[in-house]
């Protein structure tokens, strides 16, 4: 079963392989055309970091990562034998036994975090932590203006008591007739040429989740996922929505580049491992208990499980897009000679021979991340390095976050793409960014 889910679409009468070959090709042939060199520096021309920044990140990330990884996976092996396994841990043994590591000895079930996340008080603290650090009022409107679903929040943003921006908020799932995920994306975006009396139009965001409604009495209790996905949402809709760009094409979201957009997004994450904040909104739905100690505790330590090996493998589906999209694929071989030769710098675990992973690689061979599969990663160095300005001025020192809070809305969330990415990030850090915080959070960071 393990082989053949590997294979893919790379067998048989299916093999998409000569379109893989026929796509890189063609996006070589464009860039030349548009006078680069490959097809990375053509994708990366509108991006914060050039292919040679990007490989730099990946290989730090990973003399950072792949020691750790290894250990990861001896523990790994020792815990299989005590279940009787003999022999090596091949690849359809690894997901099993590391679920099994993780509900024996890290006894974490994220159920058991459902019923201290009502909805209700998850907005109420999640719209708290916004006013401390932007001095922001939201609001719901009653009665709202017409939605598209009587389930559908309508939400006033203010700024010392005068509207800045409009929100929606469609929280709860409905298969058949919405697809599944999570987005934030504009209605309107701030404009000075659409403006109204007071010369400005609004932004106004929705924000799309798929929880489970409210059942027999009990309000829309939520997962720690769902917890981070509607706090992920949040942070993109605080950039359109706090703008100061009064130009369309670079207000709020539009304009920032693909590798820095994921910022404000990934950055607002960070707080829902803030135990201050996780008190504001984490209350047991029918006794108003914060969670205990002992299971925030459990929670924070499964945060970074197997984190090593999870940065690994991300680096690998990063680095062969880059290898691939900038030196192509060498006379003789093919796309997965060189997923498996990136492999044998990035992964402890090899893949097998009749691994087909790139043969369903959708990222970046039908969306959008071709040669740009690292902004996820780069993206979560900066917000991680975002976050760390707040820790390091002391996430109790109330003066000092909310000084920080205001610098980051003055900057990251302000200017939009009407300034260049990296010239904003350092209007905010004062530096370039560094991967030490991300590091650091995932517990990889390295100790003198």
């Amino acid at each position: 079963l393990c082989r053949s889910l590997g294979r893919g679409g790379g067998g048989g009468g299916g093999d998409n392989t000569p379109l893989i070959t026929e796509i890189l090709s063609l996006r070589q042939k464009k860039a030349e055309m548009l006078g680069y060199k490959n097809f990375a520096e053509l994708s990366c021309a509108r991006k914060m970091a050039t292919p040679a920044k990007a490989m730099e990140l990946m290989n730090d990330l990973r003399k950072s990562a792949y020691d750790v990884a290894v250990k990861e996976k001896q523990e790994l092996a020792e815990f299989a034998k005590t279940k009787g396994h003999e022999g090596e841990i091949m690849a359809w043994d690894e997901g099993y036994y590391a679920e099994l590591y993780r509900q024996e000895k890290l006894s974490f079930n994220e159920e058991d975090l459902r019923p201290y996340f009502p909805l209700p008080n998850v907005l109420k603290g999640m719209f708290g932590l916004a006013k401390r650090l932007f001095d922001i009022d939201i609001e719901q409107v009653e009665p709202p203006p017409p939605t598209w679903n009587a389930d559908v929040r309508f939400f006033e943003v203010k700024r010392d008591g005068k509207a800045v921006a409009y929100l929606y908020l469609d929280a709860y799932a409905r298969p058949e007739e919405k697809r599944g995920g999570a987005w934030m994306d504009e209605c309107a975006a701030r404009s000075k040429a659409m403006g109204g009396p007071d010369g400005v139009r609004l932004p106004v965001a929705h924000m799309v989740c798929n929880q489970s409604p409210p059942v027999g009495g009990k309000p829309s209790l939520m997962t720690l996922r769902e917890v981070e996905t509607l706090f992920h949402e949040f942070g993109h809709a605080l950039q359109h929505m706090l703008t100061q760009q009064d130009y369309g094409l670079v207000s709020g979201v539009r304009g920032i580049p693909w590798d820095a957009v994921e910022l404000p997004s990934q950055w607002a994450e960070n707080w829902c491992y803030d135990k201050r904040t996780m008190d504001t909104l984490a209350l047991h739905y029918e006794t108003g208990e914060k969670i205990p100690i002992d299971l925030w505790n459990r929670l924070k330590e499964a945060k970074n499980y197997r984190a090593a090996s999870r940065l690994l493998r991300q680096l690998q589906f990063s680095v062969s897009d880059l290898t691939l999209h900038s030196e192509g694929v060498p006379s003789g071989s093919s796309p997965h000679d060189v997923y498996r030769k990136v492999a044998e710098t990035y992964l402890v675990s090899q893949p097998l021979e009749s691994d087909r992973f790139l043969c369903g690689f959708s990222h970046i061979f039908a969306g959008g991340y071709a040669a740009g599969y690292f902004s996820y990663k780069w993206a979560e160095v900066l917000s991680a390095d975002a976050f760390s300005a707040f820790e390091e001025v002391g996430l109790d020192q109330e003066d000092k976050v909310k000084e920080t809070g205001a610098r980051f809305r003055d900057t990251v969330l302000a200017m939009g793409g009407g300034r260049d990415a990296a010239k904003v990030f350092e209007d905010f850090r004062g530096r370039p960014p560094s991967p030490e915080a991300l590091l650091r959070h995932e517990g990889l960071l390295k100790v003198a």
